[in-house]
């Protein structure tokens, strides 16, 4: 682990699961504490210009689309409370925008994304590892609503990557991660036995953090 001041936690799981809604109850929940969520696909690689694969083609669920160096780089300089340029993600382009985001060190990080838990060097970095485990139909359903509606996406288009990266890349690195989390959450933020646990744990490593 990294500097103790902060408690760093990651949040891996399927397209779909669930992730971006138990990040949002946690932020919420220890907002006035100071936490801050960080999303993985703000990491994405541009598609080199030169590619002839088209962007509905592009495996974006492969950890080679994600610069996982600079985002262990921006990890250990908040962790060492100073604050970094983060990298925004047009989903739309599928590149990076110009502008970035400023983020400051907080008590409480929240990293999630699918790949969260598939790096090692990542999961050191981590102080709860965490994998919301959701069944395959109901995250396939979310995933089509989310594409269609925020992304732009076509039915024919979404389902067609499903078949042919998420499915295979989910059972290839994103379900061989959960065997790395210290609490798996099935039903995502709607388990709330779960949160309040994960919680009680954060506010612990928090006091101790603080010598209190």
């Amino acid at each position: 682990m990294g500097n103790t001041s902060c408690v760093v936690i990651g949040l891996a799981g399927g397209s779909g699961s669930g992730k971006t809604s138990v990040a949002s109850a946690l932020a919420r929940d220890f907002k006035d504490k100071g936490a801050i969520v960080i999303e993985q696909d703000w990491y994405y690689r541009n598609i080199p210009e030169d590619s002839r694969i088209k962007a509905s083609d592009w495996n974006f669920d492969h950890p080679d689309s994600v610069e996982f160096s600079l985002l262990i780089d921006q990890l250990k300089t908040l962790r060492k409370g100073e604050p970094v340029e983060a990298p925004q993600y047009d989903y739309k382009t599928h590149s990076r925008m110009k502008e970035t985001r400023r983020i400051y060190p907080q008590p409480v990080i929240i990293l999630e994304g699918i790949l969260i838990l598939d790096n090692p060097e990542l999961r050191s970095l981590l102080d709860i590892k965490i994998y919301v485990d959701t069944d395959a139909d109901v995250r396939f359903i979310r995933r089509l609503q989310r594409d269609i509606h925020e992304r732009g996406r076509s039915v024919e288009n979404v389902i067609t990557q499903y078949y042919k990266t998420v499915r295979p890349m989910h059972e290839t690195f994103v379900e061989q991660s959960k065997k790395y989390a210290d609490i798996i959450i099935p039903q995502g933020a709607e388990n709330y036995v779960a949160i309040d646990v994960l919680k009680t744990k954060i506010k612990w490593l928090l006091r101790e953090a603080h010598g209190r």
